[in-house]
């Protein structure tokens, strides 16, 4: 009786994980949904959430609220979801309205930092009988702090580089190009709000990070650190039909999606973008991270800008362009390589982010030192002198891509977490 007892047990485990994430993207929805479907979750809490059919969902569909389809989740999750909405929306109103004030760094009303600490708050004081809180950087302390007055695991998730190294390596990138470097905002984080950030690494009990540079960096926290599990988030659904535009007397076309900051190497491509002049069409995709960057400014006036596009628009666009250039100087994963690699669009990308884990140079894409514009430039002039290696790269990416599904970072994630529970 014991036996069958405890096969059962391992076939439907009891829910007892609670997941907390304010905006809710892509792989903390992958994440979710697995917990789910292996019986270990016991609530998802966020912000804002829309499922399928519901009133809320009908109603966003018109005009500017369309930007709500981003909150879109599976219906598996409605049961488990609750969120905490106030803040975000205020913060998305802001946006829109261009009510600066509000979003002011780490003091704003409506700041990022405020909704991730207003939805930490709020599950510190919904922990209820859960066994293990799964939280993410920013916004874990309250609740860590809570959960450990009730014996609860605390696992914890860094999706970014560790602060202390992103300020060892743009230290030099921010003397460089002092123009640039307001856009650095890792050197605007206060020092409550960094010791906010080692403080919850101390409270956990294992670290979560998806890509070996991310992992790497925490060898500069001072302290002693938990188990570091590292699974990587996995690639988008593949797009099977992918089609090539000979280069025959045009530009090559040459795409950028994230945030406009030299932390992503902007200044470099827009450099290598200077020197090709008249040789690529350059777009690019995302929002300022802060007004008044005059050399931003200008290189935004010389090519196609969009300052945001719904996902599947970015998908599409992703497939109309021969390269995706991301030159990030720092990045935790860089879900917008995955995405292209899964459209068949070959990518440029650093050392320095996912890509140095998936990509083999030359073979289904090409890697470049970070900071390196001459190190771009060499690699579009390679490309634009022999236009035939963009089809077999692409096909190549997409290949790497197919044996990495998103699914199976939901796999690898309830296993990991599975064996710290039962370890504890």
């Amino acid at each position: 009786m014991d036996n069958i007892l405890k096969m059962t047990l391992r076939i439907k485990p009891i829910s007892r994980i609670l997941l907390s994430h304010p905006t809710g993207n892509a792989n903390v929805r992958t994440l979710a949904e697995a917990l789910a479907r292996a019986g270990l979750l016991r609530r998802f809490y966020t912000c804002i959430a829309l499922f399928q059919n519901s009133p809320s969902y009908k109603f966003s569909k018109r005009g500017a609220l369309k930007e709500f389809h981003r909150r879109l989740f599976s219906l598996e999750l409605k049961s488990y979801t609750h969120t905490r909405p106030y803040r975000e929306l205020g913060r998305m109103a802001a946006q829109k309205l261009g009510w600066q004030a509000a979003l002011v760094h780490e003091k704003g009303v409506f700041c990022v930092d405020n909704v991730y600490r207003d939805l930490d708050s709020h599950v510190s004081k919904n922990l209820q009988d859960n066994s293990a809180i799964y939280a993410y950087e920013d916004g874990a302390l309250e609740s860590f702090t809570k959960a450990k007055s009730q014996a609860m695991l605390c696992l914890y998730d860094l999706p970014t580089g560790y602060w202390r190294a992103n300020g060892e390596f743009l230290e030099t990138e921010r003397a460089k190009r002092p123009e640039w470097a307001h856009t650095l905002k890792c050197f605007h984080d206060s020092a409550t709000k960094l010791a906010r950030k080692d403080k919850e690494i101390e409270l956990a009990d294992a670290i979560f990070v998806a890509s070996k540079f991310t992992k790497n960096t925490l060898e500069l926290y001072p302290g002693a650190l938990p188990p570091i599990y590292l699974v990587p988030y996995g690639f988008p659904e593949v797009y099977k039909n992918r089609s090539y535009e000979p280069l025959r007397d045009r530009k090559l076309k040459i795409l950028f999606v994230g945030g406009l900051s030299q932390l992503k190497g902007l200044a470099n491509l827009l450099e290598a973008a200077d020197q090709l002049e008249g040789a690529i069409e350059l777009t690019i995709v995302g929002r300022k991270v802060v007004e008044g960057c005059i050399p931003l400014e200008v290189g935004l006036a010389k090519h196609t800008w969009i300052p945001s596009l719904p996902h599947q628009e970015v998908l599409r666009l992703m497939r109309s362009q021969d390269v995706f250039v991301f030159p990030s100087l720092f990045e935790g994963y860089g879900l917008v390589i995955t995405e292209a690699m899964s459209q068949g669009t070959p990518v440029i990308t650093t050392k320095r982010t996912c890509g140095a884990d998936f990509i083999e140079d030359g073979k289904n894409g090409w890697l470049v030192a970070p900071g390196d514009t001459q190190g771009i430039v060499e690699k579009l002039e390679y490309i634009i002198a022999h236009p035939e290696s963009i089809p077999p790269i692409g096909r190549a990416a997409s290949a790497t891509a197919k044996e990495l599904p998103m699914s199976i970072y939901g796999e690898k994630m309830v296993e990991a977490i599975e064996k710290i529970i039962n370890s504890n």
